[in-house]
């Protein structure tokens, strides 16, 4: 998703922060709490928040998914707000994202993500949650979703990547190493200008600086390398484990909520011109994958980008109550 991540000029490399391998130093408005399990031969531990409800509890359990370059607190807006509704609330930092582990070697899969926090939310006596999920997280929840069918009470994806299969449009592939190389050249001037451009249509507004900070800061800290190797593992699962093929698989009521103006295609940035005009289509995306679930809904924000729940916070949350609601 991040297109374009290449260096802008010193003075923005002079004000990055700097964060620890596993976030550590960026501010998170909760406790994080991590799950300690052994997967593929080795102790990891999966960084999460687990908010209770603030308002009148409801008995149900929000699990929100982020995505390729999000976190669990990137969710912070809605978590509150969901609180506020009087749901107990899970945001879980995948294994190799944010506050978990970044293991030297992972053979990353949709379905082994799945089952991690499948293991996360057992060892919290969890049986039936409402997912929500953004951007890559939706390919995950789509996984988890065909997984743990019974589990899973509503689906609610929030402009998830993976509405098309891009290498079956014709988009090169790319060799984990070359991933790698090109994830080590992350900065935050490059951040903040994809960002602009694909998350939010062209605008910002200043409180969008954090969350190009905690990417960049993740990046630019002493464990910068295992970051970006770790990034170009997750690239490669993404592009080569579509889900588009199993929407029509979903059993459960699935909701879409679509930023309009969304163009994220991964590997657009070295697509040829042709290929590149006929991928990160949104508008039509959502209406054509919400055609292929069987109980689907499709909720649109004309106008609006990749991140609806950071663009217009008070709008998605009220939006995303209203249909959790429903179910």
């Amino acid at each position: 998703m991040l297109s374009a991540l290449i260096a802008f000029g010193a003075s923005a490399a002079e004000t990055t922060p700097q964060y620890g391998p596993e976030l550590q130093g960026f501010d998170i408005p909760y406790p994080v709490q991590k799950f300690a399990f052994t997967s593929q031969k080795q102790p990891v531990t999966m960084g999460y928040i687990d908010v209770k409800p603030k308002g009148t509890a409801n008995g149900r359990t929000a699990v929100l998914m982020h995505g390729k370059n999000f976190c669990g607190v990137t969710w912070q807006d809605t978590i509150d707000a969901l609180s506020e509704a009087g749901y107990r609330v899970i945001a879980p930092d995948q294994i190799g994202f944010c506050t978990s582990t970044k293991p030297q070697h992972y053979q990353y899969s949709f379905h082994q993500l799945a089952e991690n926090t499948h293991q996360l939310l057992d060892s919290l006596n969890i049986d039936k949650v409402s997912l929500v999920a953004h951007s890559t997280g939706g390919m995950l929840a789509t996984r988890y979703a065909l997984m743990y069918p019974q589990g899973v009470q509503k689906l609610v994806m929030v402009n998830p990547i993976g509405l098309e299969d891009w290498k079956a449009k014709g988009v090169p592939w790319r060799s984990v190493d070359e991933w790698y190389q090109r994830e080590l050249k992350t900065t935050a001037a490059g951040i903040k200008a994809y960002e602009k451009k694909t998350y939010y249509d062209g605008r910002w507004k200043p409180e969008y600086d954090r969350w190009v900070n905690m990417l960049a800061g993740l990046n630019a800290g002493p464990g910068k390398e295992i970051v970006a190797w770790n990034s170009a593992l997750q690239y490669d699962m993404i592009f080569t484990q579509p889900v588009y093929y199993e929407f029509k698989d979903l059993k459960m009521p699935t909701t879409l909520i679509i930023g309009t103006s969304d163009t994220t295609a991964i590997g657009s940035d070295i697509a040829s011109p042709e290929i590149k005009a006929k991928i990160g289509h949104y508008n039509v995306l959502g209406k054509e994958v919400a055609a292929l679930i069987p109980q689907s809904t499709l909720i649109e924000f004309d106008g609006m980008g990749h991140a609806p729940q950071m663009e217009e916070p008070e709008k998605f949350n009220q939006t995303l109550i209203q249909d959790l609601n429903k179910s």
